[in-house]
């Protein structure tokens, strides 16, 4: 074995080890039996990535969508690499809502026996790929194969494990973050990498990988919850003035993103140059958006897949129950007002 692929085998050990190490403290979060409207809160702490995935938080950040909406409740931030570290904010107690991927949504709600967090709202649709050097032309020369996915557990490691269980494929699955992911590839340590956008489109233009599958091939219609917004139930009782006028926020980002299509590509593209010390090449950042939908809606009907899924991925033992999980009382309160379409939860809204 290279020095190259013992060192990918050992960040996949520690990555691991940090993971399961975290899972063994999960925080069940506050109980929100006891919990009654406040009325709008102090302070309200929001988390997402620097990924196009996210571009609706980048650009309600950035361009003051939220803040606007949020009055004198003051907006702190954070910044995540993958859905996990976020979930342990959450339920920890140190964040109170947050953009995340659908899997560790659902991670999130099953930890905490359904009790500590609920989904509220989409964000983004599509925006995954798995992209591989150009000598692999079918699933099966991966076989033998090392990919990368960002975290343990997250959206993209869920999807390509139950992929590769599907196929009867031995690849080796090593979890870094999306720009090791970006290095190790140009380096030739790994094969390829089921990644999130911008990343995908980075790896290919960038790095000289091609797509070997999209996500949205895999689901009808295309469409599948890449980033939902999660907030921790607590704080959705407690204020839900605020939550409703993050929400506000979170469509007017959206909205400016598809009416100003070319400006929300620079507002964004800021926002990760800021975030990450480097922004993208026009090239990726077009072809980013291209393979993404921005969208309130969540596709609750998507979610009792994504809990089998992560049991075919052999990342949960029995799939979990996402019963009750949603709570779209005030996103179609903000849609209706707004004159939008209401979204449906599909079921997901009752225990």
């Amino acid at each position: 074995m290279g020095p190259g692929r013992r060192l990918t085998r050992t960040l996949a050990a520690l990555t691991a080890l940090v993971v399961l190490a975290g899972c063994s403290r999960i925080d069940r979060g506050d109980s929100a039996a006891d919990a009654r409207d406040l009325g709008a809160a102090a302070q309200v702490r929001l988390g997402y990535f620097p990924n196009v995935t996210h571009a609706a938080a980048l650009i309600g950040v950035d361009r003051g969508f939220f803040a606007r909406e949020l009055g004198g409740t003051r907006l702190t931030t954070q910044t995540f690499n993958a859905g996990p570290a976020a979930v342990n904010a959450l339920l920890g107690g140190s964040l109170d809502v947050s953009f995340i991927g659908s899997g560790p949504a659902v991670n999130a709600y099953a930890k905490s026996d359904g009790q500590a967090v609920r989904l509220v709202a989409g964000a983004t649709s599509g925006g995954a790929q798995l992209v591989v050097r150009p000598d692999v032309t079918t699933p099966a020369d991966l076989r033998g194969k090392v990919l990368t996915a960002p975290q343990l557990g997250n959206t993209q490691d869920v999807a390509l494990k139950k992929w590769l269980a599907g196929e009867r494929l031995d690849t080796q699955v090593t979890n870094v973050e999306n720009a090791q992911s970006l290095d190790l590839f140009q380096r030739g340590d790994v094969d390829g990498a089921w990644a999130p956008e911008p990343w995908s489109s980075r790896l290919v233009l960038e790095a000289g990988a091609k797509v070997l599958l999209d996500e949205a091939s895999l689901w009808d219609g295309g469409r599948f919850p890449t980033t939902v917004v999660l907030v921790r139930t607590r704080f959705l009782k407690e204020h839900p003035a605020t939550v409703e006028a993050l929400l506000r926020g979170h469509l007017a980002a959206t909205r400016f993103a598809r009416d100003h299509e070319a400006e929300a590509k620079q507002v964004v593209n800021d926002a990760l140059a800021r975030l990450t010390g480097k922004a993208l090449a026009g090239p990726v950042l077009d072809r980013a958006f291209d393979h993404i939908e921005l969208t309130l809606d969540p596709r609750a009907g998507s979610f009792l897949r994504l809990a089998q899924d992560a049991v075919t991925a052999g990342v949960a033992k029995k799939a979990a129950n996402v019963a009750g999980l949603a709570d779209f009382t005030l996103l179609n309160e903000v849609l209706s007002a707004a004159g939008e379409p209401t979204v449906d939860a599909a079921g997901l809204d009752r225990k």
